[in-house]
Parts: C-alpha cells; structure tokens; sequence
C-alpha cells in the first residue's frame, strides 16, 4: 500500500520538537547567506544569481540521469535576465524549454501555481513531444492507457516495483487538492512547505515524464516565496544531486509508509541546510576572485597573464598550474610563460606550491587579495 492509498491521505503529520532546532539551524543559515548576498556589488550579485540558476537548472536535469551543456543553459538564462556577459553560445529548444520553467518558477514566485502553468512547464520540458526516443503526451496528464504510473527497475519479467501513482482518473481532484494548499496555506512555515510539496507533487505523479523536476521546480518557487526574493543563493537540486541515492531511497520508503513526514523533512532540511552551507563556500571564493581583480586589476598585467588568470579562476578548473599549461592557455613558449609566472609572483598574485623540476606549479594567491580587503 503506498501513502495516497491511505483512508486519510493527504492529512500529513511530522514531529514538531524532532524538527525545531534543525529548522532554526537552517533558516538562521539561509538569512545569512541572503545577507550576504544583499550586501554584494550589483554585478557580483547577479553573477551569483546566474551561477545557481545555472546549477539548479543543469543539476535537476542531472538527477534525471539527462545531461545538458552547462554554456548553453547559463547562455539562456543571461539572455532572459538581459545579462551582458561575454561568450555567450546559442541553446537548443530543449535547454530553452528547462530555463524557461525554472525562470518561470523563480521570478514569477508571486503568482499562483495553476494547472495552465504546470502543463506549460512540462511542454517546455518536452519541445519535441518526445522523451528520449518514447512519444509522449506533453503538456497534458497522462491518462494511464499502457497501464498504471509505476516506477520500475530491474529486467523484464523481473521488475521491481519502487511506486506506482495513483489512477489517472483521480488525477483533477488530486492536483485540485494540492493547488489549493500550495497557493493558500500562508501559515505553514516556508521551509516545510517546500519539502511537503515536493513529496506530494511526486506522489501524484501527473505526467508521463518530468514529474522530477517539475516538482523541484515547484520547490524553487515555495523555497523563493519564502525568501520573497528572485535571487537565488543556492541550488537545491546541486545537493540532490550529490545526495541523489539517499534521495531515491527515501522517497520511495516514505511512499511505502505512514502520513507521517517526519524522516523526510529531516532529510529535506539537512539536504536544503547543506546547500547553503556550500553555497557559502562558494560566495566566500567569489568575494575572494572579487577582491583578486579589484587588486589586481588595477596593476599593469599583460594579456597572457589575464587571460589565464581568468581561466585558472573558473570553476571548471581541474588540476594545478604549471608553466606548460600556462604556455598552452597563453599560446606562448615555455621561457614566456615562466617569465609572466615570475613576475606574478613578484607581485603576490601567484605562489610557488612545495615541490621541484617537472613538479612544480602555482596557485593563485586569493588569500593574498583578501587580506588586502580586510585591512
């Protein structure tokens, strides 16, 4: 029996003194990274936004085990903000569709979540009609005509069942149900209102495919009326992503239990504090790049240098910086490279890390910049 099977479905209940001092933890978190984030540059800030719209967006897609290019969907969200950023490439229908709902989701928060809006969401999810290489009913409910809605796994004969939704003939009442607690229910503290509705979303289960990440964009957009802000700080869905196995698994064991929440919210506010937390990380690095080129910027670097300071600066950076990278990046000769490498060293934008002969390579000197902003 799974939990909308039950005689009092959808009457959720958790354990109040089980959650309170991990709620507080996190909503005390949260404000101070929107905090932190109030107290940004204008251009850093929107930076910030773009990057965690980009995570959300490639990551929840990621969760699905569907990878999309990460260029293109930063592409298409600065062209919706009205970014002007340099390398920008075109994106395809289906990037454009997922940035679209999640932009959508976001920005519009304010607006009540309907059916129109939903159906929308999944044909921006499905431009082709297709999911993988299986035509399905996009933008619509499924209506169940191959069978129930199960997840399955294992081979054929074989198959274990993890969920099955409930019947497509129940499908109205049950999102007419949850629309009206989502868009009214204003006394439910935010935080636990978004990991409900991601629960319940996934529980109901109306479409053929996407009900995923439609139902974390659903917790976008509770997480941000909650904040009452378009800016996003963090990326739920890059923590989901990393916590992708425990998430599965819980999911399925609380579709298989009682209307008692209470495990889940645990796992959904630890998960939603640990984002935060990272994204902390991640904002004190971009202070640190900020303040980097507020120092150094202003110094009388050359090409080479900038260009592969920015690159080394990326957050796809692999590995550390030698000479021949820096010849390679620079496309330059091996003495060059090692005189641009002195002469940032010299001026404290670069260290020498332990090491000798063919091992020998460089950091970029963050803490060099910070210190420099803190005095």
């Amino acid at each position: 029996m799974f939990i909308w099977q039950l005689d009092n479905w959808p009457n959720f209940s958790w354990d109040d003194q089980s959650l309170t001092r991990l709620l507080m933890k996190t909503h005390r978190e949260q404000g101070r990274l929107l905090g932190k984030m109030e107290a940004l540059g204008f251009e850093l800030r929107n930076e910030a936004n773009l990057q965690n719209l980009t995570q959300e967006v490639v990551k929840s897609s990621e969760i699905e085990g569907e990878k999309l290019d990460s260029d293109m969907v930063r592409s298409s969200i600065a062209r919706r903000l009205g970014m002007d950023i340099a390398g920008l490439v075109p994106a395809d229908r289906k990037v454009e569709g997922v940035v679209e709902m999640m932009l959508d989701a976001t920005r519009n928060y304010a607006a009540p979540l309907t059916i129109e809006r939903l159906h929308a969401w999944n044909a921006a999810l499905f431009p082709y009609g297709f999911s993988r290489l299986r035509v399905i009913l996009a933008g619509q409910w499924r209506t169940d005509a191959h069978g129930p809605m199960q997840v399955v796994s294992g081979p054929l004969g074989r198959e274990k069942v993890h969920f099955e939704a409930p019947p497509a003939t129940e499908l109205d009442s049950e999102i007419d149900r949850f629309l009206s607690w989502f868009n009214t229910n204003t006394t439910l503290d935010p935080l636990l209102k978004a990991g409900i509705a991601h629960l319940w979303f996934v529980t109901i289960h109306p479409f053929e495919d996407g009900n995923g990440r439609i139902a974390r964009a659903v917790t976008e957009m509770a997480l941000a009326r909650g904040e009452d802000t378009q800016q996003r700080a963090y990326s739920m869905s890059s923590q989901i992503r990393k916590e992708r196995n425990e998430y599965y698994a819980l999911l399925e064991s609380t579709q298989k239990s009682s209307l008692d929440l209470t495990s889940w919210l645990e796992w959904f506010l630890g998960c939603l504090s640990r984002a935060v937390d990272d994204a902390q990380s991640r904002l004190d690095v971009a202070l640190s790049k900020a303040r980097f080129w507020d120092r150094f910027g202003k110094e009388a670097l050359n090409e080479r240098q900038i260009k592969v300071l920015q690159r080394v600066m990326r957050e796809d950076w692999q590995g550390n910086l030698t000479s021949s990278k820096w010849a390679k990046i620079a496309d330059c000769s091996q003495d060059t490279a090692g005189r641009d490498i002195k002469d940032l060293i010299g001026r404290g934008a670069l260290t020498k890390n332990i090491g000798g002969g063919r091992s020998t390579n460089y950091s970029i000197n963050l803490a060099s910049a910070l210190a420099q902003g803190e005095r």
